[in-house]
């Protein structure tokens, strides 16, 4: 059953909200991508925007949520773990196209280390959603590994996570082809 009235209209300008919102983030960065700028592409006041997000750490909050959507990163890995590992190789080569959502990914990661930050849950339950689709990976990964599975994801995601910032400070780093060889390290293709 649709859903309909005010309720359907709230979830649907909530969605365009955040589809226009990625586009800006994406175009002008963190700093570029205010909640006045934002608001004003999709025809709000800033008030009329806070409306549906209630801050602007939780609107941060929500795009980059959005953002892991479109990746599918949030839903199940391909099956095997080839198609697992580049399906998590492109999803790195993607960012590399996104320098704002990189920016507001990395700045927001280190705002929500504070427990009572709106991300804080959001970093948390990412970062057990990676590490359990790259564990889960590792289990479908013929060759033996030098390392526990669950330490080998929290390896993966702080290289990734740093590379990310290396990546900011220097764009000619390659992410996705560092991520793969790294990979290739951990874990031999089959």
């Amino acid at each position: 059953m649709s859903q309909r009235g005010p309720y359907a209209k709230g979830v649907a300008k909530r969605e365009e909200i955040l589809g226009r919102a990625l586009e800006v983030v994406a175009r002008q960065g963190y700093r570029g991508a205010s909640v006045q700028v934002i608001a004003e592409t999709v025809g709000l006041s800033q008030a009329g925007l806070l409306h549906y997000f209630g801050s602007k750490e939780e609107l941060f909050t929500a795009i980059l949520r959005k953002r892991d959507e479109l990746d599918h990163l949030t839903s199940a890995p391909p099956a095997g773990p080839r198609a697992a590992r580049d399906a998590f190789v492109q999803v790195v080569a993607r960012n590399a196209e996104v320098p704002g959502l990189v920016e507001l990914f990395s700045r927001l990661a280190v705002e929500a280390v504070d427990p009572e930050h709106p991300a804080h849950g959001y970093f948390a339950e990412r970062g057990e959603v990676l590490r359990g689709m790259i564990v889960g990976a590792l289990a479908q990964h013929s060759h033996p590994t030098a390392l526990p599975p669950k330490m080998i994801a929290r390896v993966v995601q702080a290289v990734v996570d740093g590379l990310q910032l290396q990546w900011l400070l220097d764009p000619s780093v390659d992410m996705a082809a560092t991520t793969d060889a790294f990979l290739n390290l951990l874990a031999p293709e089959d």
